[in-house]
């Protein structure tokens, strides 16, 4: 590897751009993908809605009463999960992704056809069948959709692309249920219902068709066909990386926390809001724009990085936006049950649908960074066993979910009490997994530190690696550098810092969270010196990425001072490469030094929201790292913010 000089760099080619996560579906390593699922989503509700409908309206079975109709639907159609997930993993991590698409999509032609002959001879049993099957359907595509997305999308297009599918699937499910209720309401809805099923089923075999090739990541691995034993131990494969499996445990409280909302629309307008049918099926349609509004709002927000700085903020925002739902529906007059014209002319009423919407909102906030994170994070040859086994503990939840709510309501306990309940069990659980994770309230940190106090830009991310060790220099502006440097990383960095900063409120505590390694000089502290370097190799060894500041202190007048030894120090034990990192506009700004290097803490001397640049150059290989060259890098991307343009 050579290495570039600054000069080629600013006179050379500019880092390439990077599309939002619509131009993706222009693009034919997702565009198939997005639609296959899209249709299979909408198709799994079109049925299951549509047969729910027959039985509750149109046909009356007397072993499957009305009421319990949708809950015999909705086990069926979750039980394959609990039961295949497990295989269904292993075959993704086993074959080619392509092959899976189609014979899966061929396979839900093959369950649509019973189906369709379900419908036209109004036949319950074969058509709960099929529910079972369509259950299968999904365990099988689940694994392989998610496993798919990290061999075609870099890091910088994962958060977008997550963002796409889960929006995707809410919309499908959304017109899925849709046009199910629409359909088999029409005369000869049943045959229309069965033509429908079959059409699209067909259509999505036909957009699978151009999915391209997606190679196995284990083809040696031998299937375990126990679902029991093999799901333990993808659980603890996930265990390795505690990162991943807390954020397992996140997703499927998530997807606890939705179903109850979910499965309780009806009665929630009809015992509380005094609404009828059509007024819960506008509660379904605000709760699925909220969450696909909020998974698109991640690419955005995130500057298209894995961040899950995001997670936080979508937890606080489930929490006071359910506990502001379950105080607003109090005290709401008795009145008949009334349509959604009248619902939508009470003033009252606007703002329950406002927190309905922004708690799904915050609920795509809060996963689809967990799903990224999983992807990118997990070991590619385990990585859709890993996605398999999260499925599986989604499914266990949302049963939790479901005994526990209808216990309550068993019990006597209304539904806002219930939201209630729901809202403060959320923030506990959301802070037991921030507290056993720091890396979620670290990256909480970043984010509001770089879009609240500065307005922050970044400029050559893409040089930052998203695998394998490096070590990240930079000069030293602020007490806040490190803290900007994390918001620019698609992953963790461990900091060398003088040992003095842990004594500064606050960031101290920060950066001890973030397992900052304290340095002390050689002649004031010769222990905590050496276990410095020890750290630093260790971290290095692990593939991990470790932060310096080569001039050993905050800058005292604004300029850039001597580089000290100690990074050479240890590119001799670990040669990596040298990543270059140039902070400009923060001196004089929030926790400078001024005058007499005391910390700038006045945080209206420039401005609350001044504009500073963070730009990386490339890597430096380590046989060409020296102090000169170093340094001259860090200061022309110090002083040449101006010379790109921020995303």
């Amino acid at each position: 590897m050579n290495a570039a000089t600054p000069e080629q760099t600013e006179h050379g080619a500019s880092p390439h751009g990077h599309p939002n996560q619509f131009a993706l579906l222009g693009q034919r390593r997702f565009a198939p993908f997005f639609w296959t699922q899209f249709l299979g989503a909408g198709n799994d509700n079109l049925f299951k809605f549509a047969f729910t409908v027959l039985v509750t309206y149109q046909i009356n079975v007397s072993w499957l009463p009305p009421a319990q109709a949708g809950v015999v639907i909705g086990a069926l159609f979750i039980l394959p999960f609990l039961l295949f997930s497990a295989t269904s993993g292993q075959l993704a991590d086993k074959l080619d992704k392509r092959w899976l698409f189609r014979r899966v999509k061929e396979l839900e032609i093959a369950i649509m056809a019973i189906a369709a002959w379900g419908f036209l001879a109004s036949n319950v049993p074969a058509l709960l069948v099929c529910v079972f099957l369509m259950g299968l359907h999904s365990t099988l595509f689940g694994p392989v959709k998610f496993a798919y997305l990290p061999q075609h999308l870099s890091e910088r297009e994962l958060t977008g692309g997550n963002g796409m599918v889960e929006m995707g699937t809410f919309v499908a499910i959304l017109l899925g249920n849709l046009a199910g209720g629409l359909l088999v309401a029409l005369p000869d809805g049943a045959r229309l219902v069965a033509a429908a099923v079959v059409a699209v089923a067909v259509l999505g075999r036909v957009c699978a068709q151009a999915i391209p090739a997606s190679p196995p990541t284990d083809p040696g691995l031998q299937i375990n066909w126990n679902p029991f034993t093999e799901t333990w131990r993808n659980l603890r494969i996930a265990r390795e990386n505690i990162v991943v499996f807390r954020s397992l445990l996140g997703i499927s409280w998530m997807w606890f926390f939705g179903a109850v909302f979910l499965s309780n629309f009806p009665a929630f307008s009809k015992d509380v809001l005094h609404g009828d049918e059509h007024v819960a099926s506008l509660l379904l349609v605000v709760f699925s724009v909220g969450i696909a509004t909020g998974s698109l709002l991640c690419e955005v927000l995130s500057r298209r990085h894995v961040e899950i700085g995001l997670v936080p903020l979508g937890a606080i925002g489930m929490t006071l936006f359910a506990l502001d739902l379950s105080f607003a529906v109090r005290g709401l007059p008795e009145v008949p049950l009334q349509g959604v014209s009248a619902f939508l002319a009470r003033a009252e009423h606007w703002r329950i649908l406002f927190d309905l919407a922004m708690l799904a909102l915050s609920a795509g906030l809060f996963s689809v960074p967990m799903y990224a994170l999983i992807q990118i994070r997990s070991q590619p040859s385990h990585r859709a066993r890993i996605i398999a086994a999260n499925n599986i503990l989604n499914a266990l939840f949302m049963i939790a979910s479901s005994l526990a709510a209808g216990a309550l309501v068993a019990a006597g306990v209304s539904l806002p009490v219930i939201f209630l309940l729901l809202a403060l069990a959320n923030a506990v659980v959301a802070l037991y997994i921030f507290l056993l994770v720091p890396e979620y309230l670290l990256r909480f940190v970043a984010f509001i530190v770089s879009r609240l106090i500065y307005r922050f830009r970044v400029l050559g991310d893409e040089h930052i690696p998203v695998s394998g060790p490096a070590v990240l220099i930079s000069n030293h502006v602020s007490f806040m550098d490190a803290v900007l440097i994390m918001a620019a990383s698609p992953r963790p960095i461990r900091f060398i810092m003088d040992h003095r900063i842990f004594a500064t409120p606050v960031l101290g505590s920060v950066f001890r969270l973030a397992k900052a390694i304290p340095i002390a000089p050689r002649s004031e502290d010769p222990q905590t010196y050496e276990a410095a370097f020890a750290t630093a190799r260790q971290v290095l060894d692990e593939g991990d990425l470790l932060g310096i500041f080569p001039e050993g202190s905050i800058t005292r007048d604004g300029e850039l001072q001597p580089f000290k030894g100690g990074v050479l120090k240890i590119l001799q034990a670990n040669p990596v490469p040298v990543v270059p990192i140039g902070l400009s506009n923060l001196w004089g700004s929030f926790f400078s030094r001024i005058e007499q290097g005391r910390a700038m803490v006045k945080p209206f001397r420039r401005g609350s929201f001044s504009r500073v640049t963070l730009r990386a150059g490339p890597p430096i290989a380590p046989q060409d790292a020296t102090l000169e060259r170093m340094r001259e890098w860090v200061d022309l991307l110090e002083h040449q913010p101006e010379a790109a343009r921020g995303r």
